[in-house]
């Protein structure tokens, strides 16, 4: 059996596109219990579209695909960007999707999923948490149950990337990032200390997109994400449940700023006079063996 079982909740997304291409080429260390989607990058409607697309293109048509959030939970609108370009996979031509979305919601998916499996699913969150905050405001009982969380998000020790204070995905929905943050469930953050740090090379794209078709369709999405954005900063959450020696961090107590000019902040306090007798509850991930972790993907995305 493989050692994590997994819920990956995101917002494809370039760098989420290729998080879900690791994990599906990843086996022997993964099960993919389910995709959920929210907003954030790009609609809702575009993210579940987008996650049933990248399953198609790996002739994966039996991962269940489940949509969600539309929208943060206090923000009517949200916010999307422009990096992944007008479809959120670069403009880049892929498979139409071949198989259907699933249905419940993708909260009353990751609900019942933890509670037929307690202590058995890690959480993979790649995008907003609106889907993961609102599961555990929905049913609180679940968050003992989740084996632990692992979040692209957040910038712990370094400026944002949305505005100087706050990463993107805890920017598009502060409040959700409160809700999951003090939950009490055991977390990894992969914010952009470390992910800043997990930079595409042309010559890394080049030998990918020489591989087959389907890494020339890899390499041609990664080249317009990465004009804006040469950082792969989700595929590192997926990266750490295969091989977590790619990585080092400190623990921390993390906390989330929700209003004003540093809404999405987050505030990680490691050392005891800053702690102030709170316990940790975050591992915070602070670096990446960059070489290795191309290695890994180089390898896996192969297989396609």
């Amino acid at each position: 059996m493989a050692a994590h079982r997994i819920i990956l909740d995101c917002d494809p997304g370039v760098d989420d596109a290729v998080a879900i291409l690791l994990a599906l080429a990843s086996p022997q260390e993964i099960t993919l219990a389910g995709i959920t989607t929210v907003a954030g990058n790009v609609s809702a409607t575009l993210t579940e579209y987008n996650a049933r697309r990248i399953c198609t293109l790996a002739n994966r048509h039996d991962i269940p695909v489940f949509s969600g959030c539309p929208r943060p939970m206090r923000d009517l609108h949200g916010y999307h960007t422009q990096v992944h370009g007008h479809d959120g996979l670069g403009g880049v031509p892929l498979p139409e999707p071949g198989f259907a979305l699933q249905r419940p919601h993708a909260v009353d998916f990751i609900i019942e999923t933890i509670n037929a499996e307690p202590g058995e699913i890690t959480l993979c969150a790649i995008g907003p948490l609106t889907n993961i905050a609102l599961a555990l405001i929905k049913d609180p009982g679940i968050a003992p149950k989740i084996k632990q969380l692992v979040l692209m998000g957040g910038a712990a020790f370094c400026p944002g990337n949305v505005s100087p204070a706050a990463e993107f995905n805890l920017y598009v929905d502060p409040w959700a990032a409160h809700v999951v943050l003090s939950a009490g469930i055991p977390q990894v953050m992969f914010g952009l200390d470390v992910t800043s740090q997990a930079q595409m090379s042309a010559a890394w794209l080049d030998a990918l997109h020489q591989r087959n078709a389907t890494g020339a369709t890899l390499a041609a999405m990664m080249r317009s994400y990465g004009a804006a954005d040469p950082c792969l900063h989700d595929p590192c959450v997926i990266a750490w449940l295969i091989d977590p020696t790619l990585f080092s961090g400190v623990d921390g107590h993390v906390s989330v700023v929700t209003e004003g000019a540093a809404a999405g902040q987050t505030l990680a306090a490691v050392k005891p006079r800053h702690l102030a007798g709170r316990t940790p509850n975050t591992r915070i991930m602070t670096q990446v063996d960059n070489p290795r972790l191309l290695a890994l993907l180089a390898a896996r995305l192969a297989g396609y």
